[in-house]
């Protein structure tokens, strides 16, 4: 770890041959349970999500990066023009089929410059997948509207929690999460890119309780039986070492 930035050696990992259907349906004991059987908990909480960032930023253009399968961009088209990138395939098409604007692939200036400048850009629980998330910041920079924001979650190695776990904390779990994240780092990272922190706090969230069971099972070496089951019941759970920051673009990046 160095200046409150901790990242995790992953050599050879392939992104676009991880985050596949499998990931979202029980294959990866890092992935879910059953994200799309757990679709209307997801949903409760991204309406939430969605009523946070209307505090910051009430309408316009709204891009999601790692969208999966499009339940967030369906909650937030009631209130922005909204238009995701997903890398994974399967999940991307679903978004398409549903009427959604989704791109497949990675945030990059090509994919970005496509769907023109955005008001609202919103990663939830993203940027510890990503390989480069500094370079990631400044591309959101780059495509932001003067005074746009950047809602992202992530877990807080700082926290309590974290400390006290060390190497068996919930999320420390490469090649899945390659970064892990403190609020001095987040802030030291958005300054660079001319972004300032406006919010920061650590949520209560309403969580598919099948994730919960599919998370326990990875930690204890077991698998529960029930896990998928459980995708239509959600718990409200904080264990405050997960971080949601809101920054502002303060000027040209």
């Amino acid at each position: 770890m160095e200046c409150g930035l901790g990242r995790a050696e992953a050599r050879g990992f392939e992104p676009g041959e991880y985050y596949t259907r499998d990931y979202f349906s029980g294959g990866h004991a890092d992935g879910y349970a059953n994200y799309l059987g757990a679709e209307r908990v997801l949903r409760r909480e991204f309406a939430r999500t969605v009523q946070f960032i209307r505090k910051h930023c009430d309408g316009g253009r709204l891009l999601e990066l790692g969208c999966a399968y499009g339940f967030f961009l369906q909650e937030a088209k009631q209130y922005f023009d909204v238009a995701g990138i997903e890398l994974a395939e399967d999940a991307a098409g679903h978004c398409r089929r549903n009427g959604l604007r989704v791109l497949t692939g990675i945030a990059d200036d090509v994919h970005l410059g496509a769907l023109g400048s955005m008001d609202v850009i919103v990663l939830l629980d993203v940027i510890e997948h990503l390989p480069e998330p500094h370079e990631t910041l400044a591309l959101c920079a780059r495509h932001l509207r003067p005074g746009g924001i950047v809602v992202l979650t992530t877990g807080d190695f700082g926290s309590a929690l974290a400390r006290v776990a060390g190497a068996s904390w919930r999320l420390m779990t490469p090649p899945q999460h390659l970064w892990f994240f403190t609020a001095p780092s987040i802030e030291r990272l958005a300054a660079r890119r001319n972004m300032r922190v406006e919010g920061l706090d650590h949520p209560w969230k309403i969580v598919p309780a099948s994730l919960i069971l599919f998370q326990l099972g990875r930690m204890l070496g077991s698998k529960y039986s029930g896990a998928v089951r459980a995708s239509r019941f959600g718990v409200p759970v904080n264990l405050f070492d997960a971080m949601r920051i809101v920054l502002r673009r303060t000027a040209a990046p």
